[in-house]
């Protein structure tokens, strides 16, 4: 296989960008300094660096000692990509449909920051946040629509391509306690939490059953590729990651036809593969000899190594997402219309917000509210939430026209926001979501398209 010239220079930079990271607390701010020129260099090197971006941040904190400045400095690979766009050919898109989603997104973006201005106890807090993610949708949405197809194919192997290789790095480190660093019981990998990892794990999972479905002959490598992942979903105890992945491909299958207004044979050509079949045959079988072991493994798992007494999944929901959700439901029945402000927290003066000490910008200010729907609703308003609505299904709508793998893998962050709120969080592990979602909507792989002729 011959490598290209500018597959070696981001060889390269992704190599010297981690070593950099590794290497010091010096270093690590050196290394998002280097992402973020790296980002200038064109509209696919600003989806790299924004990828690289979510690596350095998430990267496990017993590999890589803490960046000072990490804060400041991914907002600046964010302007650097933005940047990046407008001078690599503007912001202006071909496709009408495009157009549409980006103006929506702005509208959607400048509303949540008039809101802000009116409601929130934070405003600078919301309106930052409201900001970043603004910039960080739309310029994700322009940098992939920019791009060729078959830069968007490319570029989208590259990322589920560096996901494999997080999942290989990660398999000899389950020996090791580096590994459940964490809670002592959930595998992380080499990222810094199993609620990341297992997400990480499940939208990569997502994408190799759906690459699966829309091929007449999907490769075995597919098939090892899908139970590596579930067998990383369960050592990470991330049970909405698997819920997320089993949900994502039951829903794209029964709604494709419907969002795309093509038939579900041509979606999923694999439906019918002697091959596909034959897997599933065999699964089943395994299914019913080992199902006391499946069993066992499957409690195992929604009891998170019995540190969570629970019965079922709606059980295990609501003993890990209840005492988030109780103080929601109060804000919304007391705020139905105007909400509490983005980004705030449920329980007033609780929030802790990390400033810059020169100019008194707010740097971080997180938040745990782990149910997206109930979040946008208790913080925008039933206004808000009907917007943000909107926005989704024009998400869901576009994605499905590209194919069922992006629509799969739009499904699976979107049903992941059941669990973990990151949708409109483009500082920390919200941001991979986001350029994956820019990807599902603008066009998606080729693969999807050939599977769908």
């Amino acid at each position: 296989m011959v490598i290209s010239k500018a597959d070696r220079k981001l060889i390269t930079i992704v190599v010297a960008v981690i070593g950099l990271r590794l290497f010091s607390s010096a270093t690590a701010d050196l290394a998002y300094l280097v992402t973020a020129v790296y980002a200038l260099s064109g509209r696919a090197q600003a989806i790299q660096a924004l990828v690289m971006s979510w690596l350095l941040t998430v990267i496990s904190p017993g590999l890589a000692p803490p960046a000072p400045m990490a804060g400041l400095l991914r907002f600046a690979i964010l302007l650097c990509a933005a940047m990046s766009i407008f001078i690599h050919g503007g912001w202006s898109l071909r496709r009408r449909r495009a157009r549409t989603f980006l103006y929506t997104t702005i509208g959607l973006g400048l509303f949540i920051i008039f809101h802000s201005l009116v409601f929130s106890p934070y405003p600078d807090v919301s309106i930052l946040k409201a900001l970043s993610w603004l910039l960080a949708m739309t310029t994700i949405i322009a940098a992939w629509q920019g791009l060729s197809e078959y830069a968007r194919e490319k570029i989208s192997h590259q990322i589920f391509g560096g996901l494999m290789v997080i999942l290989i790095v990660s398999l000899p480190i389950s020996l090791y306690p580096l590994g459940y660093l964490r809670n002592g019981s959930g595998f992380q990998g080499i990222l810094n939490h199993p609620q990341v990892f297992g997400p990480v794990m499940a939208l990569l999972g997502t994408w190799a059953v759906a690459q699966m479905l829309s091929q007449k002959r999907p490769g075995w490598w597919l098939v090892t590729l899908t139970g590596a992942c579930m067998a990383m979903i369960l050592m990470s105890e991330a049970r909405t990651a698997g819920l997320s992945l089993i949900l994502a491909i039951g829903t794209s299958l029964m709604l494709s036809p419907i969002f795309a207004n093509v038939s579900l044979t041509r979606m999923a050509p694999g439906l019918r593969s002697p091959r596909v079949l034959s897997i599933g045959g065999i699964a089943l079988l395994i299914g019913i000899v080992a199902a006391p072991l499946i069993v066992q493994q499957l409690h195992h798992y929604l009891t998170k190594s019995g540190r969570a007494e629970v019965g079922g999944l709606l059980e295990a929901y609501e003993d890990s997402r209840g005492v988030l959700m109780e103080p929601m439901l109060r804000n919304i029945s007391e705020h139905p219309m105007t909400g509490i402000g983005f980004g705030v927290e449920s329980i007033s003066g609780t929030m802790m917000v990390r400033r810059d000490p020169v100019f008194g910008i707010p740097l971080a200010a997180p938040i745990e509210k782990g149910v997206t729907p109930l979040a946008v609703l208790e913080e925008l308003g039933i206004p808000g939430a009907v917007f943000v609505a909107v926005w989704i299904v024009m998400l869901l709508k576009g994605s499905a026209r590209s194919g069922l793998v992006p629509f799969s893998v739009c499904l699976a962050v979107i049903f992941l926001n059941f669990g973990e709120a990151t949708l409109f969080s483009p500082g920390g592990a919200g941001l991979l979501h986001l350029i994956l979602l820019g990807w599902a909507y603008t066009g998606g792989s080729m693969v999807s398209k050939r599977g769908n002729r």
